[in-house]
């Protein structure tokens, strides 16, 4: 059995499987849920941007989506072609600064919208955030059921991408007081950050077979007291 590129899988029952039908069952489901959640997210994306007020999210929004299509047109590629898609995955940057600013800002408990006029660059940012955390759990299940070696890539490889899209919204958000965050106070900080220790050494494996064959002697012993066998 290979598995590259180009190269044959078996199936015990029917023979070679070419390549643009090297998927398990699994993986097709997988799969056919990240590209529909993909869809999902770019034409929310669509939707929301005549809503946008602030230049910087319509910003954001404009080159997420850009670089979510591309990502979805590799995925689709390689899932159809069973090979190496047209480029390798890119790593998505974010142009702004991640400083956060922790601590909680009063402010008037949420509801749900009454009317459309309602909508907000909070909610708009938020419809955003929620979307990128749904393709970063989509992706990671996916790419744990996925058999074919190189989707299995291409969606590992697209996850750290849904995370530093939806960072990059969240710092914009707790920048306009929309994400806010709390923080423990510095005490229970501490004593959350000490409460571990590096580990040190290996593991005693002689010790552990010793104890392991004295117990299985013992057990053997208790079980036939009056073992007699002969070495």
């Amino acid at each position: 059995m290979q598995n590259q590129q180009g190269q044959m899988h078996q199936n015990m029952h029917t023979g070679a499987v070419p390549p643009q039908l090297n998927h398990g069952g699994h993986e097709v489901f997988d799969v056919h849920e990240v590209l529909s959640g993909s869809i999902g997210t770019m034409n929310q994306y669509l939707m929301l941007r005549p809503q946008i007020k602030d230049q910087e999210l319509l910003a954001i929004l404009d080159r997420q989506y850009k670089f979510m299509q591309d990502e979805y047109n590799i995925t689709l590629e390689c899932f159809q072609t069973g090979q190496d898609p047209a480029h390798r995955t890119q790593s998505y940057n974010m142009t702004q600064g991640n400083d956060f600013v922790y601590g909680l800002k009063p402010s008037q408990p949420k509801k749900p919208m009454q009317s459309m006029t309602e909508i907000s660059d909070e909610f708009i940012s938020g419809c955003m955030l929620a979307a990128c955390k749904s393709g970063a759990s989509q992706k990671t299940m996916a790419a744990l059921e996925t058999t074919n070696p190189v989707v299995r890539r291409v969606l590992a490889d697209s996850v750290p991408n849904c995370i530093e899209m939806a960072y990059e919204i969240s710092v914009y958000q707790n920048k306009n007081h929309y994400y806010q965050v709390p923080q423990l106070s510095e005490q229970d900080t501490q004593q959350i950050l000490n409460s571990f220790a590096p580990a040190q050494g290996s593991p005693q494996t002689q010790n552990m077979n010793m104890n392991t064959n004295t117990g299985m002697n013992a057990g053997m012993n208790n079980m036939y007291p009056n073992n007699n066998m002969k070495h």
